[in-house]
């Protein structure tokens, strides 16, 4: 019995070790750590993306069982702690919300009711900004300015 417990004991601390190490080790290249869906909800699904210069994306998403959409910015690369933000605005409806602040992973979500309206949205990554106007409008076509502040 003395002997099966050493062994397990060192197969468990190697194991551990083991473990340490791979956890310690950095990717070779990070992926984001979240989607969209994760971050508005399961039922949201994308209807619009813009990349946020290299940085990341901002991803429009939409629920049809509540007419709601859904924006969030999200990393390329998570890391240390940025300015990011995420924002949407329903012209029609005076309607909007943002959610800014530095943020390791991802900003929002935040959610506008938009079923049957135009959207303008957009998102920030350090000082790299993406803003989309007149979205999502059936044969309108939408302007989209990329930038830096």
């Amino acid at each position: 019995m003395r002997f099966n417990r050493s062994v397990l004991a060192a197969t468990g601390l190697a194991a551990l070790a083991l473990g340490a190490t791979t956890a310690l080790a950095a990717p070779a290249s990070a992926a984001p750590n979240t989607t969209a869906q994760k971050v508005c909800g399961s039922a949201y699904k994308t209807v619009n993306s813009a990349p946020v210069g290299s940085l990341g994306t901002v991803y429009l998403t939409y629920n049809a069982s509540n007419g709601e959409n859904c924006v969030a910015t999200i990393r390329k690369n998570p890391g240390t702690a940025v300015d990011m933000s995420t924002w949407i605005y329903v012209a029609d409806t005076d309607e909007g919300g943002q959610d800014y602040g530095r943020f390791t992973s991802y900003a929002g979500p935040v959610y506008v009711y938009g079923k049957g309206h135009c959207v303008d949205w957009g998102g920030q990554i350090s000082n790299v900004y993406t803003q989309i106007s007149g979205s999502n409008c059936a044969s309108l076509k939408e302007s989209r300015v990329t930038g830096t502040r």
